[in-house]
C-alpha cells in the first residue's frame, strides 16, 4: 500500500448532487435520443422508463455501499471488500477503459459544438488539458466549475424545450402515438441500455467518497436526489422531441434536440442549444476525469495498476498523478483515433460495473442495510438483460476489454509470484 496522504473530504450534498448532475446531464441527452428512437419508436419512453428503474437499483447500491466504505475508487472498492480481489478488478477495469474512451468521445462533441472540423482535434487536446488541470487543482474547483457548467445546461434544455412545444415546432412530429420500432420489444430492451448511458454518471458521487463530508448521511442523500432530477428533466426532453420531431425524424438526426428548435420559428434558441451542449461535453468530461482519477488511485493502491498513480498532491489533496496520466492518455486518443460512437461500449462496461455493485451490496449485513436486497436482484437482472441487447460490437468489444484486463492482472500476479 501506498503511503501517501488521503484525499480531503470537503464536498457537501449540494457539491455532491452537482457533481452527479454535471456528470448524468451530460452530452448524452443531446445524442443518445437517436440511437434509442432507431431501435425503439415511440417506444424509447419505456426504455427510458426501464433505464431509469435499473438505475435507480443500482443507485441505492451505491449508495448503501459508499456509506460503508467512503472511500476513492466506487465499486472497485466494493468488489474487493465483499466478493474478492477479481471481481473488484473486472469493474474497475471495465471501468477505467470504458470511462477513458468516454473521455475522449466527450472532447471531441464539445469541439464538434464549437469549431469547424479542421480545429476539432487541437481544440478537444486543449479542453482535456484545461479540465485536467481544474482537477488538479483541488476538488473544490470541480465542484465550482460543474455548477456553472449544470446551470448553462438546463438553461439551455429549457429554451430548447420550451423552443419545440411553445415556438411552434410541436406540430411537425403529430400526435404521441405508439410505435415500437422494426425490432419490436427487443429494440425497446436496447432502447434502455442505450439510455442507461445517460444516467451513469451518479457513480462519480460514490467514486468521491473520501472527499465527502459525513458520507454516511450525504451520499446516500445525494445520489437519489442527483438521480431523480436526471430522470424528470430527460423525460420532459424525450417527450418534446416525439411532439417536435416524430420518432423517424429523431432516429435520423444527429443532434435531435438542434432539429426540434429549428422545426419551429424560434431560430434565434439554435446558438444556445450548441452552448449548451458544449457545456454538457465539457461537465461530463470534467465529472470523468475526476471519477477515473479516483478509481485509478484506488486500483494504484492495492497494485491493480502501477504504484506510481497512487500519489495524492501534498496540497491539493488530489490523485495528481492519475489524472495527469488520464489527461495524456485522452490527448492521444483525441489525436489519432474518433471515439464518438462509444456509448454502447460505454454502456456495457458500466452495466458491469454495477452488476458488481448490485451483487456486493446484496451481501451487506442489516446493519448496513438502506433499501431491501430486492432491489439488488432487480438491479442485478436488469444489467444483465440490458448488457445483451446492446448492439453485438459493443458487447464483443466490451468482452475483448475484459479478456485484456485478466490477462494483464494474471500476468502481474504470476510475476509477483516470482
Amino acid at each position: 500500500m501506498t503511503n501517501s496522504p488521503g484525499l480531503a473530504r470537503r464536498l457537501g450534498t449540494t457539491d455532491a448532487v452537482v457533481i452527479g448532475l454535471g456528470s448524468m446531464i451530460g452530452a448524452g441527452v443531446f445524442a443518445a435520443f437517436g440511437p434509442a428512437a432507431r431501435a425503439a419508436g415511440t417506444g424509447l419512453l419505456i426504455g427510458l422508463a426501464l433505464a431509469a428503474v435499473v438505475a435507480y437499483c443500482n443507485a441505492t447500491a451505491s449508495a448503501q455501499l459508499a456509506a460503508q466504505y467512503p472511500e476513492s475508487g466506487g465499486t472497485y472498492v466494493y468488489g474487493r471488500e465483499r466478493l474478492g480481489p477479481w471481481w473488484g478488478f473486472l469493474a474497475g477495469w471495465a471501468f477505467v477503459v470504458g470511462k477513458t474512451a468516454s473521455c475522449a468521445a466527450m472532447a471531441l462533441t464539445f469541439a464538434a459544438y464549437t469549431v469547424p472540423p479542421d480545429w476539432q482535434r487541437p481544440v478537444a487536446v486543449a479542453a482535456v488539458a484545461v479540465l485536467v488541470a481544474v482537477n488538479y487543482r483541488g476538488v473544490t474547483r470541480t465542484a465550482g466549475l460543474t455548477r456553472v457548467l449544470v446551470t448553462v445546461v438546463l438553461c439551455a434544455l429549457t429554451v430548447a424545450v420550451l423552443a419545440g412545444l411553445v415556438g411552434g415546432g410541436a406540430a411537425g412530429g403529430g400526435p404521441l402515438t405508439w410505435t415500437a420500432g422494426e425490432q419490436g420489444w427487443y429494440g425497446v430492451l436496447q432502447s434502455a441500455g442505450l439510455l442507461f448511458f445517460a444516467f451513469a454518471g451518479y457513480a462519480r458521487i460514490a467514486t468521491m467518497g473520501e472527499e465527502v463530508r459525513d458520507p454516511g448521511r450525504t451520499i446516500p442523500r445525494a445520489i437519489p436526489l442527483a438521480l431523480g432530477i436526471t430522470v424528470v428533466v430527460y423525460a420532459v426532453v424525450a417527450v418534446t422531441l416525439l411532439l417536435t420531431l416524430g420518432p423517424d425524424r429523431i432516429a435520423g438526426s444527429a443532434a435531435p434536440l438542434a432539429d426540434a428548435v429549428g422545426a419551429g420559428s424560434w431560430d434565434w434558441a439554435s446558438p444556445v442549444v450548441r452552448l449548451g451542449a458544449a457545456a454538457a461535453a465539457l461537465g461530463a468530461l470534467l465529472g470523468l476525469v475526476a471519477g477515473v482519477g479516483r478509481t485509478g488511485l484506488a486500483m494504484a493502491r492495492t497494485g491493480d495498476l502501477p504504484r506510481w498513480l497512487a500519489a495524492v498532491h501534498p496540497r491539493h489533496r488530489v490523485p495528481h498523478h492519475a489524472e495527469v496520466a488520464l489527461g495524456a492518455l485522452v490527448c492521444v486518443l483525441v489525436l489519432t483515433v474518433d471515439l464518438r460512437a462509444v456509448i454502447g461500449f460505454s454502456s456495457f462496461g458500466v452495466l458491469l460495473y454495477y452488476l458488481v455493485a448490485n451483487l456486493a451490496a446484496f451481501t451487506q449485513s442489516a446493519a448496513h442495510r438502506r433499501w431491501p436486497r430486492a432491489l439488488q436482484m432487480a438491479g442485478a437482472v436488469g444489467c444483465v438483460v440490458l448488457a445483451a441487447t446492446l448492439p453485438w460490437q459493443s458487447v464483443v468489444a466490451g468482452v475483448v476489454v475484459l479478456v485484456v484486463g485478466v490477462l494483464y492482472r494474471g500476468m502481474r500476479l504470476k510475476l509477483a509470484g516470482r
